[in-house]
């Protein structure tokens, strides 16, 4: 599982006008399975994703697609970790068979 936290490295007038494309490919990540939660940091100086996949170098894959990204308006600091106890009802994410 991963942390990607998201930094504004530009304008934030340079984020908003790509916002609805960022917003779009979050969905594609949701729909995928990729993405398990997001949204922004405050003070609004970026955003965090919850991410799950098989490989780091498969997500940062996936977040070279991000048009935050691909126009050079954020940063993208990655921290992996193993979900080894959760609150109840977010069994799923617990990857130890701990309960």
């Amino acid at each position: 599982m991963f942390i990607v936290s998201l930094t504004y490295i530009q304008p934030l007038q340079q984020v908003e006008a790509l916002l609805a494309q960022h917003i779009e490919w979050l969905k594609e990540g949701y729909a995928t399975g990729v993405f398990l939660a997001s949204g922004r940091k405050i003070p609004r100086d970026g955003g965090v994703i919850l991410a799950r996949t098989a490989t780091r170098q498969a997500l940062e894959q996936w977040l070279d697609l991000d048009p935050f990204s691909q126009n050079g308006v954020a940063r993208y600091d990655i921290i992996e970790f193993t979900p080894t106890m959760t609150a109840p009802g977010l069994d799923a994410l617990n990857e130890s068979g701990l309960a």
